[in-house]
């Protein structure tokens, strides 16, 4: 059996079993493993199940896919390996001897799957009396910035020269009228 373990503080009681040929990782809840992380893009990565191999790959996201510290596009991912998403850690872990199963088709592909451990990461009582945990991720700085759209900027310009030519040729047919 194959499970994501979040490793990183305060998310770190989150772990995700792979029971499914496609699993999608991201920040917003109509992804299969949900990590409401500002680092982590909306959707992240997807986890697909090919064999043995558990593959990652990014779908395009702002702060990069990484396994074992580099940054990628898609590759395998190895039991005990890191797997980073943004500021995110989470590793693959197996049941020990134990291979990655086939995903079982009958497998829900809702929320229900995200299962908790019991490994000591989690909240105690007196932490939560304390409020809101601070010093946590500067979101205004540019690395978790949004992508920004080109092609809206693009056509924004595109339509600024035509209006601008289109206003001189109106200019200077409206001289020519005049000057006769």
């Amino acid at each position: 059996m194959a499970i994501l373990v979040v490793l990183t503080a305060g998310l770190a009681s989150r772990s995700h079993e792979l029971n499914v040929e496609k699993t999608t990782i991201g920040r917003l809840d109509d992804n299969t493993f949900q990590i409401p992380d500002p680092s982590v893009s909306s959707h992240h990565c997807e986890i697909l199940l090919r064999g043995s191999d558990v593959v990652v790959k990014d779908l395009d996201s702002t702060n990069g896919t990484f396994l074992n510290g580099n940054k990628i596009t898609e590759g395998v991912l190895k039991p005990g390996q890191t797997l980073r998403l943004g500021q995110i850690e989470l590793r693959l872990q197996t049941e020990a001897g134990t291979e990655i199963p086939a995903p079982s088709p009958a497998a829900k592909k809702s929320g229900e799957q995200t299962t908790l451990t019991k490994r000591g990461g989690g909240v105690s009582l007196n932490e939560l009396e304390k409020g809101p945990i601070t010093g946590g991720f500067d979101t205004s700085s540019k690395i978790f910035a949004k992508k920004s759209n080109k092609t809206n900027k693009l056509f924004l310009i595109i339509g600024i020269v035509v209006f601008v030519v289109i206003g001189l040729v109106i200019a200077y047919i409206f001289t020519q009228v005049n000057a006769h």
